[in-house]
């Protein structure tokens, strides 16, 4: 039920609060990867190397991965609509600077400025759960999960049809005008903010992970060209790198952090974490050299010379066998332990990578491949807010959650710049790669798929942890209640707990209360 303190929407209101923020989240969706299948054309229109054209899709990435924690917080209470709508305007900002025909560097700013609007999902999801009675709220939050996986699937043949019948800038037009109508409706359906108290903003905490983050990222895109042993990258690297441990220690200390690391001490949510980094790395290297590849003239000796619409079409069995990855994790997690499905998902991602390595001969396989790389990543992103609620108390749910989702999209970030090093190793970033660099990558990628495999089977299924995930004395009602444990909470610090998955939500109720009881040691915690 919607919160006492939070203002009932009016029933015309309420009818389209979620079909409004559908809209909202699949906006998010598109517009966070629309450079990727646009790398190409933006280095041949803006004259810059494919290496500089790659910061298009990393930068959106890694604004996001700052944005989402910062925008929560902000959001966490008496501001949430007032942060939704200045976020879409911000997204609306950025997609009119990258569309406009100016430099290169106003396309990053643009690219930028749009990441922001990765962190209005979550807050979406709180506005649904505070708004709507339960019985309504649960399928809304279950449906807005799904909408990263659609967006993808969806955004980029359509982006694509734009920008090869209309120009490269029509397509942040189309992103331009579609922010416009969703920022319109939000301002017209969104409810109060709830009247909850807000915490300041971790401004020194932002600021230190973004230029921890960014410099990191600026020095791995620039190692081939200053030389991995040059002064002046392990100068930026070791800055970074002592920006990111005096994050940490911040954030340790602050009262209310950005970013509460101190919940990563429990080895149940260290490895869920990895993984989900390790994870978004071996995901957005393979996407961004997939979508390269299939571009390339085959006069280069490989590549199929696709358009941008094809392209973006080979990445629709990437979105379609994550919602179908939904349904096989429900049936799966009533038989084999919530667990193993971590691991398995990074092996099926695995196979998918090997079908790269060795069978790019035709267009036919991208699609196969992608559509095995979209079930696995469906599978391990499935199974992770179930972990890490079953591991940590019912008032830490949000903080936990959102860390994840941090790590999540620094792993994006990392494997976009990272596709580009290893593709323009040998020829140079100004030329066409050859084939094998193209090779490289694929097994630079199975072996990020095998470090993350091990991560996820040996720190979650350890001794000291697979009990209290999965607990062997209430058989299957645990492994149904650990999942159920994903479901949005009401958390103490923060509105933006990730959702579970669509199949979680259509457990019965009995198992949700033990999932309640199992994750805090008594019935109906964090309630």
């Amino acid at each position: 039920m919607p919160s006492p303190s939070h203002a009932a929407p009016s029933p015309g209101r309420r009818s389209a609060l979620t079909p409004v923020l559908l809209s909202l989240a699949m906006l998010v969706a598109v517009i966070s990867s629309l450079g990727a299948p646009l790398i190409p054309t933006i280095a041949e229109v803006d004259g810059v190397s494919v290496a500089d054209a790659q910061w298009s899709l990393t930068v959106t990435m890694l604004v996001g991965a700052v944005a989402t924690p910062a925008m929560g917080r902000l959001g966490d209470g008496p501001h949430r609509r007032r942060v939704i709508l200045v976020g879409l305007a911000v997204v609306l900002v950025g997609s009119v600077l990258a569309a406009l025909p100016l430099s290169f560097a106003w396309l990053i700013a643009g690219r930028a400025l749009q990441g922001a609007g990765i962190g209005l999902t979550p807050l979406a999801m709180a506005t649904v759960r505070d708004a709507l009675p339960a019985e309504k709220a649960r399928p809304a939050i279950a449906t807005l999960s799904l909408t990263s996986a659609v967006g993808v699937g969806l955004g980029y043949p359509v982006t694509g049809l734009f920008a090869t019948y209309l120009g490269l800038h029509s397509g942040f037009w189309f992103a331009a005008v579609a922010a416009a109508a969703v920022l319109v409706a939000c301002a017209l359906v969104l409810p109060p903010s709830p009247a909850r108290p807000s915490h300041r903003l971790d401004t020194p905490g932002a600021l230190l992970l973004g230029l921890g983050l960014g410099g990191l990222l600026f020095a791995l895109s620039q190692a081939e060209r200053w030389g991995w042993t040059s002064p002046r990258l392990l100068i930026v690297g070791l800055v970074a790198v002592l920006l990111l441990v005096w994050w940490v220690l911040h954030e340790l200390r602050t009262a209310h952090p950005l970013v509460d690391v101190r919940l990563v001490k429990e080895r149940t949510v260290l490895a869920t974490d990895l993984t989900a980094v390790l994870s978004g790395v071996g995901l957005y290297v393979m996407m961004s050299v997939v979508t390269r590849y299939v571009q390339t003239p085959p006069s280069a000796g490989y590549g199929f010379g696709a358009t941008v619409v094809v392209t973006g079409l080979t990445l629709v069995p990437f979105s379609l066998a994550s919602l179908v990855s939904g349904r096989v994790v429900r049936v799966l997690v009533r038989r084999v332990p919530l667990a193993s499905l971590l691991p398995l998902g990074c092996v099926v991602s695995l196979v998918g990578t090997i079908v790269f390595v060795f069978a790019r001969n035709s267009l036919w396989e991208m699609f196969v491949l992608m559509g095995v790389i979209g079930l696995g990543v469906g599978f391990t992103v499935s199974v992770m807010p179930a972990l890490i609620v079953s591991a940590v108390p019912a008032h830490e749910t949000g903080s936990a959650t959102s860390f994840n989702q941090v790590v999540k999209y620094i792993g994006y970030s990392t494997g976009s710049a990272l596709s580009a090093v290893v593709v323009t190793s040998a020829a140079g970033s100004s030329t066409v790669p050859p084939d094998r660099d193209y090779g490289t990558a694929g097994v630079l990628d199975c072996a990020v798929w095998i470090l993350t495999a091990l991560v996820a089977w040996l720190l979650v299924r350890s001794p000291r942890t697979a009990g209290r995930t999965v607990p062997a004395a209430r058989g299957g009602q645990a492994r149904e209640a650990a999942v159920v444990a994903a479901e949005p909470v009401q958390a103490a610090e923060t509105d933006t707990a990730e959702p579970a998955t669509p199949a979680d939500q259509l457990l019965p109720g009995a198992a949700r209360r033990t999932a309640r009881q199992d994750v805090s040691g008594r019935p109906g915690a964090g309630r």
